[in-house]
């Protein structure tokens, strides 16, 4: 279900393509790659939008803003090496809560993180950390009750890395619970490779 706008990028999509390919064939190879490069940026943009209707709905007595672009280079960035992330905040509607959800894929950091997610004694080190289960993934939540902050990580197929962050909550609880909110089987199918 593309937006119009969504459904104009994608017909462009075909254009880039359909040009890139005549220029490959008359051997005009660096302005087919310049083609075929604008069309895979808008291919990420699409990507980007329907990535974003993944994220999970806001919780009772909390209002959720669109989920765009965190960093820099766009929505396109997000799925290249930009390592810039999609995300959506949401905020309590009679209180100062704040929960930010974020989605990271295919960058060298998450690889990083990986060695703490499959590492029981390096969570267990960690003060106020701890495995939760969400079906049959599990996630990582730190919570510090002094500063009523929150942050729950989960790494999905080794790639994908999601967060929820909260601040000023009264307990992790929210977190978690937007965290079990968000459609991980929705997430595989738009992100597959």
């Amino acid at each position: 279900t593309l937006s119009m706008a969504q459904a104009a990028l994608a017909d462009e999509v075909i254009e880039q393509i359909e040009l890139g390919l005549d220029l490959y064939q008359e051997e005009e190879f660096g302005a087919a790659i310049t083609e075929l490069e604008f069309a895979i940026e808008d291919m990420r943009k699409l990507m980007s939008a329907e990535i974003a209707q993944t994220f999970p709905e806001p919780p009772d007595g909390w209002t959720a803003e669109e989920a765009e672009s965190g960093g820099s280079g766009g929505a396109a960035a997000m799925l290249g090496a930009g390592g810039s992330s999609l995300e959506r905040v949401y905020s309590e509607d009679e209180g100062e809560g704040q929960l930010t959800a974020s989605m990271m894929m295919d960058t060298p950091l998450i690889q990083s993180m990986g060695a703490l997610f499959n590492n029981p004694a390096m969570i267990a080190a960690q003060p106020n950390m701890e495995r939760v289960r969400m079906g049959r993934e599990a996630a990582v939540v730190k919570w510090e009750p002094e500063r009523s902050q929150a942050e729950v990580s989960l790494l999905l197929d080794g790639r994908i890395m999601m967060q929820v962050k909260g601040n000023s909550i009264a307990s992790q609880d929210v977190a978690i619970d937007l965290m079990r909110a968000w459609d991980l089987s929705a997430v595989r199918e738009q992100s597959a490779r």
